[in-house]
């Protein structure tokens, strides 16, 4: 009988340990540039715990320790206890409503002690990408019967509208990024042209009159039985599903969208929302949510600001960029929040166009790699979680970035591994991790 090798590196992929480690350094070069004050005793703000660039320096060192934990676990210990995984999400998920803080327009926080801050709606995306993959890898789970499609949608979508309750719409929004799995392992293309589809007509309404958008979709209703009459003869059915689409549209257009700026947002998102495609907010929208508005009375306020500063941040920093600790925008403070969700623009004006498409390359390669490790895995579980992994830093990066240069609302979507936090870095190197001790493993099956 063949001894186990108890060696850690066996079958472990370093490349994604090298990329894990790159740009952890490279956030931490980030964090270092925009928090660090002239006079600063570096080493004593070492020890002493006090500034973000420290912090965040011991966060990465306890995620190194956390991360060789999972390398020396045994890979089957993650399937056997997905549920459990889920399940502790799940709760502590429900804990924050009792013992939340509300920190920055989010209510998702949960204090240890007096400087401890912990998100589990960040660490819940650990435990779905572990329960979603040990549903869809059962040997009794048939993925095509829509009964199954359904209660995998439900294992992403359950924290999500728990984050919503919780005002975190940003990390809320992540958890749809777990549609990608459910793609590759069988979800009909016709479930995401849908999810488009509604995404385009959001838009649209945001874009188009009322009226003249109903008209519009009453006109492609039309058409479109008139184009497929033939396909109506031969189905009568038919005929009837298109109009319902079109009534649902026009329902959606008229009803849905406005219902859920009144009651479902908050009026900054609103306003970010609108900001992004450069139009002013409806009074309809403003006269909904008077309370926030008579709130915000006096207060002069910009929604643009982050994004513009960020934008100038960017664009300053030219081809080369203005190097460590040179920058102007980020170096006095003109970017909000250039620690965690606008770290971005910080890499973009110190070290320029260079900079961040080192970055970028870098992120590209981390998410190609996954994919590649995804598809060689001979374990369906390992697939999926894989697939999850990726999916979700892929929305990460696209939203942070597109946020960051205007492109999208501002959200609060981190930057993986970048971007200022503890709960951020650990979550994301625990992902990473555990897929990289599964692909240790890749000739099992592990279910």
């Amino acid at each position: 009988m063949r001894q186990r090798n108890p060696e850690i590196s066996k079958g472990v992929d370093w490349s994604l340990v090298w990329l894990w480690a790159l740009l952890s350094t490279v956030g931490m070069i980030a964090i270092f540039a925009v928090t660090y004050h002239e006079g600063d005793n570096v080493v004593q703000s070492f020890l002493r715990f006090r500034t973000d660039y420290s912090r965040q320096f011991y966060f990465f060192v306890a995620s190194l320790f956390v991360g060789l934990f999972i390398l020396l676990t045994d890979s089957k210990f993650f399937p056997a206890t997905s549920n459990l995984w889920y399940a502790a999400g799940i709760f502590l998920l429900l804990l924050v409503f009792p013992l939340g803080s509300k920190v920055k327009g989010t209510e998702s926080i949960i204090k240890i002690g007096g400087s401890i801050q912990f998100q589990p709606a960040e660490f819940c995306k650990i435990c779905v990408a572990l329960a979603l993959a040990k549903y869809l890898s059962r040997p009794e789970t048939d993925f095509r019967r829509t009964q199954s499609q359904l209660f995998a949608a439900a294992i992403a979508l359950i924290p999500a509208l728990l984050s919503i309750a919780q005002s975190e719409t940003g990390l809320a929004l992540v958890y749809f990024s777990f549609f990608i799995v459910m793609y590759r392992e069988g979800l009909s293309s016709a479930v995401l042209v849908i999810g488009f589809s509604v995404g385009t007509l959001v838009v649209a309404t945001l874009l188009i009159e009322k009226n003249l958008l109903a008209v519009i979709l009453l006109v492609i209703t039309g058409l479109l039985i008139y184009f497929m009459r033939r396909q109506i003869k031969r189905r009568g059915s038919l005929l009837l599903k298109i109009i319902l689409i079109g009534a649902l549209c026009i329902g959606i257009q008229r009803f849905g969208v406005p219902f859920a700026f009144k009651h479902v947002l908050k009026l900054y998102q609103v306003e970010r929302i609108y900001s992004t495609i450069g139009k002013e907010v409806p009074q309809e929208y403003i006269d909904a949510h008077k309370k926030e508005t008579e709130a915000q009375a006096g207060k002069k306020k910009d929604t643009d600001y982050n994004v513009k500063q960020s934008k100038i941040a960017i664009g300053s920093g030219g081809f080369a960029g203005k190097g460590l600790l040179k920058g102007t925008q980020t170096r006095f403070d003109f970017v909000p929040e250039q620690r965690t969700d606008f770290i971005f623009c910080t890499i973009g004006e110190g070290f320029g166009f260079i900079g961040s498409l080192v970055l970028l390359s870098l992120y590209l390669v981390l998410l190609f790699r996954i994919v590649a490790v995804a598809e060689r895995q001979r374990s369906v579980f390992s697939r999926c979680y894989a697939y999850g992994v990726g999916a979700v830093f892929f929305f990460h990066i696209a939203i942070n970035l597109a946020m960051t240069v205007g492109l999208a609302p501002v959200i609060g979507i981190p930057l993986p591994f970048v971007s200022y936090g503890g709960t951020s870095l650990l979550t994301n190197t625990v992902l990473l991790f555990i897929l990289i001790r599964l692909d240790a493993d890749r000739q099992m099956v592990l279910r």
